[in-house]
């Protein structure tokens, strides 16, 4: 699948000839009109986005990484706290209008994602909330007719990601998932290696990922004013207001709430939807799981803070492969197999302009011979879709109406790894796993865990 290219204004304008002199349009007289007119990225073929949510990965990654492209239009943004709302709009509004070289308030607010929903001129949106917030949001969204770029982990419970996954099957909408690993090339490349058998037989997969500290006693405080709190808990349990708990009030730095299990799981979903979404791209089981998850954690006794930190969680697959993933291993993924390993991370400063620049930083991907990642994929073997631009890869998929590269059913089949082993580190015994059904072999306490009570009025599946 083909990428959009990533085109500024002014040099798009200044290479297709500012004014083009059109002969007629439509038996008009002959007029000078811009070219993006008839173009991709005439007003009329511009896909219309909205940013629900605007904190620190909207800021980050989903924003400026939509506004780079002249085929789409951040029209309008939605956040829950007015400070971060208004800031949303002014993000969006400086980029335009730097970009054009004189004012632009062409963004318009709104403090509650069902009224933007109902926006008829928006066909996308980036949904880059909190958790929990995730899967609700979404299958609103593809509901309402909208394409969604949705940040990752898929879901906060198996049962609500599956509801995710059949709402965009059944409404025939794109839904990316944000696992930006996908459009690495070296994860690419070393998945393409591993499953074009450069290692051998595929015997096991290390993936490390970091673990969180625990927190302090938290007193409560007053909700601000500017942020309705209650609709910001959403489906959750209603719990008092303290700043750690949320996000900070100055700034954009990493929220507290990523170190709540009421509102996530911790680095096992937040890295790990990463990590766990790359092995099983080597491994060939995006539409599957494991059968069996054991493991251990460290939970804190005490503080506002209470997802895990270190731990060692191991999973078997039907096909016999072992996954180990932990904090005590190197930050990664490593497919090991019967004649050699492949380790492959994001490190390493890799850009889509220098694809080849990986194979000299062992820290981007490294193999236990270097011939393994010197190897060329041959016209017959399996390749996987080259996409330079997560972002971008979604837009063309809207435009092509294709799947894109980390489609629904996919992110879902990740999360839920990522929640089985989190299931597992709580459980304190192996859990057996049907992933077919999507249950417990004859385990009905875990059973409960696929999902969880939820708070009126935001139930919703």
């Amino acid at each position: 699948m083909s990428t959009i290219r990533s085109v500024s204004r002014r040099s798009f304008l200044s290479a297709s000839g500012k004014g083009a002199a059109v002969a007629s349009l439509l038996g008009a007289a002959p007029a000078i009109v811009p070219a993006t007119v008839f173009g991709r990225t005439s007003p009329s073929n511009r896909i219309n986005v909205a940013a629900i949510g605007t904190g620190r990965i909207s800021r980050d990654h989903d924003m400026p990484e939509t506004l780079v492209f002249d085929t789409a239009r951040i029209m309008a943004v939605c956040d829950l706290d007015r400070r971060r709302l208004e800031d949303g709009k002014r993000f969006v509004n400086d980029f335009y209008g730097t970009q054009s070289g004189k004012p632009y308030d062409g963004v318009t607010m709104y403090d509650d994602y069902r009224e933007l929903l109902l926006n008829k001129d928006i066909d996308a949106v980036l949904i880059s909330t909190p958790d929990h917030w995730h899967a609700p949001i979404a299958i609103a969204a593809v509901e309402a007719g909208k394409d969604v770029y949705l940040q990752k982990p898929a879901s906060l419970t198996i049962a609500e990601g599956r509801a995710l996954s059949y709402a965009v099957q059944r409404t025939g909408r794109v839904l990316q998932l944000g696992s930006q690993n996908r459009s690495l090339p070296q994860h690419r490349y070393a998945c393409e290696l591993v499953r074009n058998g450069r290692i051998g037989h595929l015997k096991s997969v290390e993936v490390g990922l970091a673990a969180d500290p625990a927190g302090e006693v938290e007193p409560e405080m007053p909700v601000p004013a500017h942020f309705n709190y209650d609709m910001w808990l959403g489906s959750t349990s209603e719990v008092f207001y303290t700043e750690k708990r949320v996000h900070p009030q100055v700034g954009y730095d990493r929220p507290g709430w990523l170190r709540c299990e009421q509102f996530g799981a911790g680095m096992i979903t937040g890295w790990g939807a990463h990590h766990i979404d790359t092995a099983h791209w080597g491994m060939g089981a995006e539409h599957t799981g494991p059968v069996e998850i054991w493991g251990t954690a460290e939970f804190p006794a005490s503080g506002l803070w209470d997802v895990h930190g270190a731990f060692r969680t191991e999973a078997r697959y039907a096909d016999g492969v072992h996954m180990i993933v932990s904090d005590s291993i190197q930050n990664g993924v490593r497919f090991i197999g019967t004649e050699g390993w492949i380790f492959v991370n994001r490190v390493g400063g890799v850009t889509g302009s220098d694809p080849l620049a990986f194979r000299g930083n062992p820290r981007a991907l490294d193999a236990s011979d270097p011939k393994i990642i010197t190897s060329v994929i041959g016209p017959d073997e399996i390749h996987l879709i080259d996409s330079r631009d997560h972002h971008g890869n979604w837009l063309e998929a809207i435009r092509t109406r294709a799947l894109p590269l980390a489609p629904v059913e996919v992110g879902h089949r990740s999360c839920t790894a990522c929640l089985l082993h989190h299931m597992a580190m709580r459980a304190g015994r192996r859990l057996h796993w049907d992933p077919v059904r999507e249950r417990f072999r004859d385990d009905d306490e875990a059973n409960g865990w696929v999902s969880r009570p939820q708070r009126p009025p935001y139930i919703t599946a």
